[in-house]
C-alpha cells in the first residue's frame, strides 16, 4: 500500500497549477494550493462532524 502525505499532494497540485499558469511564481502557486487543500480538508472534516452529530442524536 502506498501512502501519500499532505506535502506530496500539495507538491503534485502545485506542479499541475504551474503547468497551467507558468507565469505564476512557484511560491505563490504553492501557497495557493496549500490554502486550498487545507480549506477543503476543513470542509470535509466539518461535513463528517455534522454527519456524526446527526447520526448520534
Amino acid at each position: 500500500m502506498t501512502t501519500t502525505t499532505n506535502d506530496d499532494n500539495i507538491t503534485a497540485w502545485t506542479e499541475r497549477l504551474l503547468v497551467e499558469a507558468p507565469d505564476l511564481a512557484p511560491e505563490q502557486a504553492r501557497f495557493f494550493v496549500h490554502e486550498l487543500y487545507f480549506a477543503a480538508q476543513r470542509a470535509v472534516d466539518k461535513e463528517l462532524w455534522e454527519a456524526n452529530f446527526v447520526r448520534d442524536e
